[in-house]
């Protein structure tokens, strides 16, 4: 049995459905929060748990009789190294996990990303749980940046505090097949660091919006507060908005480019163009 957590989250949804390619539905268990949103995947022929990362008492029913694990990092920065805690003790004492799979962020040990830091506590947790693991190390969602180029569209610019730096992003899709993928392998490894194939920098990424617009587009750079200020003002927290800030801020130290070609190498097949997931965005 496998569990898949965050099962109706957009990541869950799309490597369940990735894993009903290769095993059938009654070999998958979707850990949810809600029971009642995941109705969809009860009609696919899929068992549902209720869990909740900050009920870690739960976990010991939810993780009854499961063989391999997905912990999907939860959404909650500053407060996901004592959620996924709950996860990978429960895992331990179920006495039946042979595999827990992570998805972390790339180059987590290493990273000058902030977001970095939880993902790398959390590795070190995995790693001396006594457990069989593998870290997917994802790279960032090339959706991350489209999803806001209808508004750069309409606003003519794109906004960001990358200066030249490359982004080597994949599609949602790309990382939900490889987590599928290594779920189901005889032997995987105990490290993937995972990005697209092709690398953009937020010029570029300008540019190609331009092209499929039809409407000038170009690339403004701002300083990291600069930034930070300007994604508050449009209404995200302060929280959020600087890590978007320090994360853009990052990717100019290369924090966001991978050349390695492990995530194609791994779901058989070159990663998702930028322009196709921006077309699908612009639609």
């Amino acid at each position: 049995m496998i569990l898949v957590t965050g099962a109706t989250g957009q990541l869950g949804q799309l490597v369940i459905h990735s894993l009903l390619k290769k095993v059938p539905a009654f070999e998958i268990v979707a850990a949810v929060r809600n029971v009642q949103k995941a109705q969809n995947l009860k009609d696919l022929g899929i068992q549902v748990r209720e869990a909740d990362y900050n009920n870690p008492e739960a976990w010991t029913a939810t993780l009854k009789g499961i063989q391999k694990v997905l912990l999907i990092s939860g959404s909650e920065v500053g407060s996901r190294i004592q959620q996924h805690k709950a996860v990978i003790d429960a895992a331990k004492k179920a006495g039946t996990v042979e595999l827990l799979v992570y998805t972390s962020l790339l180059r987590a040990d290493t990273s000058p990303l902030v977001l970095g830091q939880e993902h790398k506590e959390t590795e070190k947790m995995i790693q001396a749980s006594g457990l069989r693991y593998s870290l997917l190390r994802n790279g960032w969602y090339t959706e991350n940046y489209v999803g806001s180029a209808k508004s750069a569209v309409e606003h003519g610019a794109v906004l960001g505090a990358a200066q030249d730096g490359r982004i080597a992003s994949a599609s949602r899709e790309d990382y939900a097949e490889a987590a599928a993928q290594v779920l189901t392998l005889q032997n995987p490894k105990a490290v993937y660091e995972l990005a697209g194939d092709t690398s953009y920098s937020l010029k570029e990424l300008a540019a190609e919006i331009s092209k499929q617009s039809g409407k000038e587009v170009k690339y403004n750079n701002l300083s990291e507060a600069d930034y930070k200020a300007v994604l508050i003002q449009v209404g995200l927290p302060e929280g959020f908005a600087g890590i978007l800030a320090q994360s853009d801020s990052a990717a100019a130290q290369g924090g966001l480019y991978d050349e390695s070609h492990e995530l194609s190498q791994l779901i058989g097949r070159k990663t998702t163009p930028l322009a196709v997931t921006l077309a699908a965005a612009l639609k």
